[in-house]
């Protein structure tokens, strides 16, 4: 378990760790339900008595949406490096995704792709994303998880504040949800307390309230927006060639996106998405011929042939947002932030499912260290480093795009080399399959980010010219070379 010293702050000097002499149980409360939550009750369980997850909804029995995730009805992706993550935490995972259904899609293989004003050459797959809903993949993760003995769901049960003082964390304040009297909260005591609410964290307040220090928060905003919905196709004679879907991402150049993913089911997720000023509409037939503005008809004609499943649901909340516990301050041993409540992504680029089961990895990693004592700045320091690559990954890209704001936003002078060399990495993605491969490697999170300098990636980066790329939407797949 992390513990720090009673008496010690674990921010500007504390870096103890707390003993208990006599073996007493040991209980940690986990705020939220998510696939964060979820995946840290797992890891704790593994050294505290008893894991309590806190959660405001009422859980549903199979692969549904929840009320308090708006997010869960729009397209999910679970990155390779994700996936590899989560099979490591939970064995065979992955083979019972497939199993429900969830499609295995193979870039660049297997998708028509449109970034940065060009095509993707549709070679051999380097890279897989899983893209069944994230219903399911919570559903049967949850599954597995909450079968283990020690871990035990609040349902319907909401987090109101933090018990304890500006050196340690001993518990939460809760009460079931709906009720508003103050009689009503009752304490809940714990030795550790891990923040796993997603993006909409209240703990920065909760932390002042006890006479710590709130986190510093880095934000980078877009103002991107975006709707889904649900769609059959039954029409088997359409050409589509042998692409599973498409995938037009917002640049500098374009302030539209689409994104048509199978999912389970035999069905497609449909996201359009739009930069601050050109938001997609949520009404029906606006939603299709929103598609038609795309660099390219083609999405909109799929549309165009394809059954309608779902309303269109709409959703705002894109910022990039990190909070830096890591860093000095006063604040309280015996409690974590995990999840998008630690890092929160601009989620056209898919990352944070990978990112909790990252997340976890670390902490893992991190409480089984025999040489070093997993203090809580320790292992917050080893969670913010667990998300680091797809920060950058996520905020470098965001920073060029038109309207960005943000403390977060600028380009550091020091910044603007690597920016240079990236820019030229993207511009040769597209047509040249060893920058491709490179370039997905690190965007996967399979890989990091210094798998784009080795010398093959560098040498055509800096001194090749840019390969030629399709000038249409390619519906069939590149032919290997004999």
């Amino acid at each position: 378990m992390v513990h720090t010293a009673d008496g010690e702050t674990d921010g500007a000097e504390g870096d103890g760790a707390y003993r208990s002499p006599d073996r007493r149980a040991r209980h940690a409360v986990i705020i939220g339900g998510s696939i964060a939550a979820l995946l840290t009750a797992h890891v704790l369980g593994a050294h505290a008595d008893r894991v309590t997850v806190v959660e405001r909804d009422r859980l549903p029995e199979g692969p549904e949406p929840r009320a308090g995730v708006p997010q869960s009805r729009h397209t999910h992706v679970l990155l390779e490096g994700g996936q590899r993550a989560l099979d490591e935490l939970l064995p065979g995972i992955v083979s019972e995704l497939r199993e429900h259904g969830a499609p295995r899609v193979g870039l660049p293989g297997d998708l028509v792709q449109w970034q940065s004003g060009r095509y993707y050459r549709r070679t051999a797959a380097t890279a897989h994303l899983l893209t069944g809903t994230r219903p399911l993949l919570e559903w049967l993760v949850r599954r597995r998880v909450l079968a283990e003995g020690r871990i035990t769901v609040l349902e319907g049960t909401e987090v109101v504040g933090l018990l304890g003082d500006s050196t340690r964390v001993r518990g939460v304040q809760v009460r079931e949800r709906g009720a508003e009297s103050r009689h009503d909260v009752r304490h809940l005591a714990a030795d550790l307390v891990v923040d796993a609410s997603g993006r909409g964290s209240r703990a920065p307040d909760w932390l002042a309230s006890i006479g710590a220090e709130p986190p510093h928060e880095e934000t980078l905003d877009t103002g991107l927006a975006y709707a889904t919905r649900l769609y059959r196709r039954d029409d088997e004679d359409a050409d589509d060639g042998d692409c599973l879907g498409y995938y037009f991402i917002p640049g500098s150049g374009e302030a539209r996106g689409g994104v048509a993913l199978p999912v389970e089911g035999g069905l497609h997720l449909v996201t359009l998405s739009g930069l601050r000023g050109t938001e997609p509409p949520s009404d029906e037939e606006a939603f299709t011929e929103f598609a038609a503005r795309l660099p390219h008809p083609v999405l909109h004609d799929w549309l165009s042939r394809a059954r309608p499943e779902s309303p269109v649901h709409a959703f705002r909340a894109t910022a990039n947002v990190r909070r830096r516990y890591d860093r000095p301050g006063r604040r309280p041993a015996g409690f974590l932030a995990v999840g998008d409540a630690l890092c929160a992504f601009n989620p056209v680029y898919g990352q944070g499912m990978a990112v909790a089961a990252l997340g976890a990895v670390a902490l893992r990693d991190t409480l089984a260290d025999p040489a070093r004592t997993p203090t809580t700045r320790r292992v917050q320091r080893a969670l913010l480093k667990a998300s680091r690559q797809a920060w950058d990954i996520a905020s470098g890209a965001d920073k060029v795009l038109p309207g960005a704001r943000g403390d977060a936003a600028g380009t550091r002078l020091v910044d603007r080399p690597a920016a240079w060399y990236l820019a030229r990495v993207v511009e040769r993605a597209p047509g040249d399959p060893v920058v491709g491969a490179a370039f997905r490697a690190a965007s996967s999170l399979m890989e990091p980010v210094s798998v784009l300098f080795s010398p093959r990636v560098a040498r055509a980066a800096l001194f090749g010219p840019v390969a030629p790329a399709p000038l249409e939407p390619p519906l069939r797949r590149e032919r290997a070379a004999d």
